[in-house]
Formats: C-alpha cells, structure tokens, sequence
C-alpha cells in the first residue's frame, strides 16, 4: 500500500474522548503529521487495511476487543504487519510491558505521558519506518541491477561465441578435408587467431561474472598430479617455441586426490605459466607444489610458478592483479594480452579461500605464488566419479547406428557447422529454427536424438524442452528422447535449469566433432 502525501499519517486508536482530543492537541501543531482517531478495536483493524499509516497509537484497555487483540490481527495481515504500534496506555506493570512487545509492538509509553516525549518516540519510529522502507528498496533495486546483468552477461556470452562457434567449427571441417600443406598452414593460423579471440573472450566474460558475483566453484575428486601433468604437456608445447623446459616438482606429502574445482584451479596455473612463457627469452620455468598443512579434512596447497625471465620493478608489482592492468604500455605492445588474467586469478584464488602474489628482482626473474584450500578426498571417490564411461574408446570412429536428429538452432551459420559435422558422422538431420518449430518437428516425426539451442527467440530451448517432456508424459512413452543443450553458458545454476528442464546432457559452444562423438557414445550406443 503506497503513501498517499507527504504528510506522516497515524492511527489512534482510544475508547476516551477526551484522550483522543489531546492526542489530536498535540501534534496538531505540527505540520507534518495527519491524524485518524477510531475509539474501537474493529474500526481500528478496518482503517489500518484500507488505508495508508505510517504509525498507529494504540490503547490496551477497551470494551469488546483490547488493544492487545488488535495488535495480534493487525500483525498477522500482510499489509498492515510492518505498520509501527506503539501501545498508549495506563498499563505499567512489567508484565503489561513484556506483554506489548511479545503482541509486535515497538515502543510502549505510559500514560500520562509527556507531551515532549510522545511526539519524540512517534518521530523516532517514523523515521525507522522510513530507514527501513528505503532499506527495503535499494535491496530491490540491487537485485533488480544483479539480474539485469546476470542476463546481460547470459546474452554477451551467447552472441559472443555464437560467431566463434562458426569461425573454429568451420575450420575443425575443413582440417579434415584433402588440403595442401600451405592451406593446413592457414587454417592452422585462423584456428590460433580464433582460440586466442576466444582466450580474451572468456577473460573478459569471468571477470565480468566474478564482479557481478555469479562466477561459482565445482566440487569433484580429481586427480592432481594427473592434472598438473596435463596442463604441463599443454604448456610445454607453447614453451618448445622459445625452447624452454617447464620443470614440475610434486612434494610427496601432496595428496593424489583431492575435491575442488580442477578447471579453475588449472585456469590459474596456466595463467601463470602462460605468463612466464611470455616473459622469459631463456633459462626454465618450474613449477612446484607443496603441502603447507592438512586439517579438518582439509589441505592448504602452495604453487609456486619460477621464470629467468625480465622481472618486474617494485612500482610494476603494484600494478599486477589489477583489471585491465599491465606494467607499462611497452609490455602490451611488445608482449601482447589484455592484463585480465592475473586479477581472474587472484579472484579465483580467494574463492578457494587463498591468496596469490609475487617476488621478482629485473632481470633476474619472477616467482609467482598461491595458495587454495582443497578437501582431501581418496581414490575410491574419484573412481565411483569417473566410472561412467571411464574405460570409454572415444576416438573418431563415427558411431554406427545411422541416426535421425534434430536439430534446434536459430544461427544459420551454427546450423551449417553443427549439419555437416553430423552428416559427416552418417547421421540425417533436421532443422528447427526455434523452441516452437522443433516441439512441432518432435510431435510429427521420430527422432533418436535432440540437441537444442538454449537461447533462440520466441520460445526458447528450455521451453521448448518442457513442452517436449509433457508431450512425452502425455503420450505414455516410457523411453524419453535424449535432449543435448547447445550453449555458451555452462555454469552451475545454468546446468541445474537445464536439468530442471528435462535436458539429458550439454554441450559447450564452440564445439568439435570429437565431443559429439562421445555424447553419441553416452546416449546411443
């Protein structure tokens, strides 16, 4: 219930006259106030529901319903529950007192009462009220704002990587068509460009997630050495251009499983090392991990990433682990970047509860540190975790039962990518150029498989997907149709809606053939 004017409008509620005129005395020399006097309990709850009040002045001893009565109910209905009631009464006894703000009052002043202290405690609680009723709305606001930008980061990161999806999808198709060594040159420099382009993308996407607080953890039992030693391989094919050996050191007192989320934790790393790479013309990057204490079921885990490369100047280290920050302007043009992934990390490195930072003399070297916490977990956990599909042969053998799939993506250019690598795994294919078109495509054909575009205008995949599974319900099928998300937006809360859907599996824009293939594994075979 909106307040009609500017005026503070209270209720007073007493079986006297003569008190009522008082009261009305008393603030009526006041400008800013507007009074309702009722000398009953009933016209009291009758007034407060169909009218706006900013505080109501209540008296306990009245016939047929006491004061403490009307407190109850006006306390119990929605509009009126947060109106402030102070009990004005000739009740004093502590009893009487423990009593009122049992019933939800939140002041008691006895009668007779000063006139200096009535209009105080009334202007005091008037102003709570107004505190709280702004509280209130700029925590709306806020949330209205944090949507909004959930929404806005949901959408940038779809059209962002809808066009990469057609940019690395068409060269994961023409890779393996009969080339000539210059034209495998070329592609090879497009894949690059367009990984990089995708690098800086998804950079600038987390920080954006991380500011806006809807960057969250996984929580699996890994492997660690298995890991670090992938990330490893990964890294020292980039350092092999400059021929630089990355030397990783495990103490032996490091558990071998551990719960966490490996995928951030190796974003940090590979930042790091990425970063030395860049930085060192010659010697060696190492990489060490150590156990600093195991607790709780816990363990405290320190990386140490060393390069021989330029150092940084004391008034550089400052600079580091900002947005958008680099050393100097020679650094972004000599060696490239846009200054994102240190401060990706140190955000991320908090997350798990940790801190990262820096020792470094000039040209000498650096030694990047950090620190996270990760629950201990053993091999049993992560074997139970893994054995779906673990002792899988995914390679590139297309699956061999010819399927008939449908597919719902509004991107004409993800449409060519995403056909011609199902056609080329022998599979016929259907387009549906939105949620609506494909729950019309499902209701009149047979298909063994669906994969779905989440975002697509009109109704979209997740709608459509619903619609799909009640038609499914309703038919008496028992067998349900697998249903892939298609989608740039992997987070934990995006997983669990599609599942809430009734989507079966997703898959990460922008995708290859190999991953279609084991989605087929899982679903087909």
């Amino acid at each position: 219930m909106m307040k009609a004017d500017k005026k503070n409008k209270i209720l007073v509620v007493d079986d006297m006259a003569i008190n009522l005129e008082l009261i009305k005395n008393v603030f009526a020399l006041g400008e800013n106030f507007s009074l309702v006097t009722v000398s009953d309990g009933k016209s009291a709850i009758r007034k407060a529901k169909t009218n706006y009040f900013d505080l109501i002045l209540l008296d306990i001893m009245m016939p047929e319903m006491d004061g403490y009565e009307v407190c109850k109910i006006l306390k119990s209905y929605p509009t009126t529950k947060n109106i402030p009631i102070i009990f004005l009464t000739a009740l004093n006894s502590p009893k009487d007192i423990k009593k009122a703000f049992q019933y939800g009052a939140v002041d008691y002043i006895s009668k007779p009462f000063s006139v200096e202290e009535l209009t105080a405690r009334v202007n005091l609680h008037i102003s709570l009220k107004r505190t709280t009723e702004e509280l209130i709305e700029a925590k709306r606001n806020a949330e209205a704002a944090a949507e909004a930008k959930a929404i806005f980061l949901a959408n940038m990161s779809h059209e962002l990587r809808t066009p990469m999806n057609g940019i690395i999808g068409m060269v994961d198709i023409l890779k393996r068509t009969e080339l000539t060594e210059a034209q495998h040159e070329y592609l090879n420099i497009i894949e690059s460009s367009g990984e990089n382009l995708l690098t800086i993308i998804n950079d600038i996407l987390d920080l954006s997630k991380i500011e806006a607080g809807h960057m969250e953890l996984e929580s699996i039992t890994f492997s660690l050495r298995d890991e670090l030693r992938r990330v490893m391989n990964i890294m020292q094919i980039i350092a092999n251009q400059k021929k630089l050996p990355i030397i990783l050191n495990i103490d032996n007192d490091v558990p071998a499983y551990v719960k966490g989320d490996p995928v951030r934790l190796k974003q940090i790393i590979i930042n790091l090392v990425n970063n030395a790479i860049k930085f060192t013309e010659k010697g060696n990057i190492t990489v060490s991990v150590e156990n600093q204490d195991t607790k709780d079921g816990k363990v405290r885990l320190l990386f140490k990433i060393n390069d021989t490369g330029i150092g940084i100047s004391p008034e550089g280290q400052k600079k580091l682990f900002q947005s958008f920050s680099q050393v100097d302007k020679s650094t972004t043009r000599k060696y490239g970047g846009t200054g994102l992934g240190l401060m990706i990390s140190r955000n991320l490195t908090q997350m798990m509860g940790g801190d990262i930072g820096v020792e470094s003399v000039e040209g000498v070297g650096s030694t990047f540190w950090f620190y996270v916490f990760l629950e201990l977990s053993d091999e049993e956990s992560y074997k139970k975790q893994h054995q779906e599909g673990e002792g899988a042969d995914i390679d590139k053998t297309p699956v061999h039962v010819k399927l008939k799939i449908l597919l719902a993506e509004d991107n004409k250019i993800n449409q060519k990518v995403a056909v011609l690598n199902l056609n080329n795994l022998g599979h016929q294919v259907d387009i549906a150029n939105n949620g609506k078109e494909a729950v019309e495509k499902f209701e009149n054909s047979g298909y063994d498989l669906i994969f779905m575009d989440v975002q697509m205008p009109g109704m979209d995949g997740i709608e459509a997907c619903k619609k799909i599974r009640e038609l499914e319900k309703k038919s008496g099928g028992v067998k349900k149709i697998p249903i892939i998300a298609m989608t740039a937006n992997t987070s934990k809360d995006e997983k669990k809606k599609y599942k809430e859907a009734g989507m079966d599996d997703y898959v990460s824009k922008p995708f290859k053939q190999k991953e279609l293939i084991t989605l087929f594994k899982k679903y087909t075979v």
